[in-house]
């Protein structure tokens, strides 16, 4: 299959940013197990994400989280990232850990929470400007566990009054990203529980922010598709946190589970910029995996070749085709047509490509040779 033009224009504005945190020791609950490439702090989690980079050639951006990746100087921390030949994409402001925040941060009924958490906030917004981070990435753990625990209205009301300023603050430009998920660590609500709340809260705070969709953040059985669809349609599409789950938010390597519902995501964003001129690359992905048995570096690498692959294949629909077998009411002929692609080999297309770009043909064969490693089973 030879490299079409357009597809290789497609390709080359495709891009998946790195999570820093996704460098750092894993586990559960039960248990870390170290794997011997974890990095130490926020410059090696940087020096990582670059490696990933050379390998895939399309890992230019870097996800930040603040404070886990706070430095005294950051625009020292900026010019490190440039160095490396990449750039910060995102700022990931953190409001569920410290214990002032067992009740909630934004959503908190005490004031003095919310303008602690207000505070954090905003500096990340000053952050996320001395880093020319285009993203401002929410997602907040706040909600409740029992019945009677808040009052929904009136925790919805605190959590967009607070966020107003923060919008307020963003530079020309930049974007918030407001992220859903349904429950996990509260259990009875959480405040932003799913991507209609998300969407209104982005309503009220205006046109910079936006919706950003966690792969494993829904409801088992959920059409994220349609949610992608219709989000895009709106114009409030704003990012992904790409990973992949089998009962909830497993944050497994991308594509690992399903494949083919990664590939039906990937084809509403090709079908919206074909047909509405939704631009692939005013949308942010991020992957975002917790890698609790697996080596960091060859994780990324592997979710990174999973979604590009998910990405070319979505790229040789026939649209047309496809509308007309909807438009005939041909429902085997329409399955045909996406059968079709998503079982395209486009491992030899990819390997052009990178060619083209001078990057490695085969990054995970690559990643081996360069570091000793073996596939199972060599």
């Amino acid at each position: 299959m030879a490299l079409q033009p357009a597809v290789a224009d497609a390709l080359s504005r495709f891009t998946v940013a790195i999570p820093s945190w996704g460098f750092s020791p894993m586990g559960t609950r039960f248990g870390t197990f170290l794997t011997g490439d974890e990095a130490k702090d926020v410059y090696g989690r940087i020096d990582c994400a670059a490696q990933v980079q050379a390998f895939t050639g399309i890992t230019p951006g870097l996800a930040l989280h603040f404070p886990w990746d706070r430095t005294d100087d950051l625009r020292a921390l900026g010019r490190y990232i440039r160095d490396r030949g990449m750039h910060a994409e995102a700022v990931n402001p953190n409001t569920f850990q410290d214990a002032v925040y067992r009740l909630g941060s934004v959503a908190h009924p005490d004031p003095a929470v919310r303008r602690q958490a207000l505070e954090h906030l905003l500096w990340c917004v000053e952050a996320q400007k001395a880093l020319d981070a285009p993203y401002l990435s929410l997602w907040f753990a706040d909600g409740t566990n029992y019945p009677g625990q808040g009052d929904f209205r009136r925790r919805h009301a605190a959590l967009v009054e607070t966020l107003q300023p923060v919008h307020a603050a963003l530079a020309p430009g930049h974007t918030m990203l407001v992220e859903y998920k349904p429950f996990e660590p509260a259990f009875y609500h959480t405040d932003i529980a799913d991507w209609g709340t998300a969407l209104l809260i982005c309503q009220q705070l205006g046109d910079q922010a936006k919706v950003i969709v966690d792969l494993g953040h829904h409801f088992q059985g959920q059409n994220v598709e349609y949610t992608v669809a219709l989000l895009q349609h709106a114009g409030r599409l704003g990012g992904f946190h790409l990973n992949n789950r089998k009962y909830a938010d497993d944050d497994l390597m991308t594509g690992s589970i399903d494949p083919y519902g990664l590939f039906l995501i990937m084809r509403e964003l090709v079908k919206g910029e074909r047909l509405f001129g939704r631009r692939l690359e005013t949308v942010s992905y991020c992957l975002d995996q917790s890698a609790n048995v697996e080596e960091k570096i060859p994780a990324m690498i592997l979710s990174v070749v999973n979604t590009q692959e998910a990405f070319a294949k979505a790229l040789l629909i026939d649209e047309r085709d496809l509308e007309e077998a909807g438009r005939n009411g041909d429902v085997i002929g329409a399955q045909e047509i996406l059968r079709d692609a998503f079982l395209t080999d486009v491992r030899p297309l990819l390997a052009e490509f990178r060619r083209s770009r001078g990057v490695p043909e085969n990054p995970m064969a690559h990643y081996r040779a360069q570091t000793g490693r073996k596939a199972a089973g060599a």
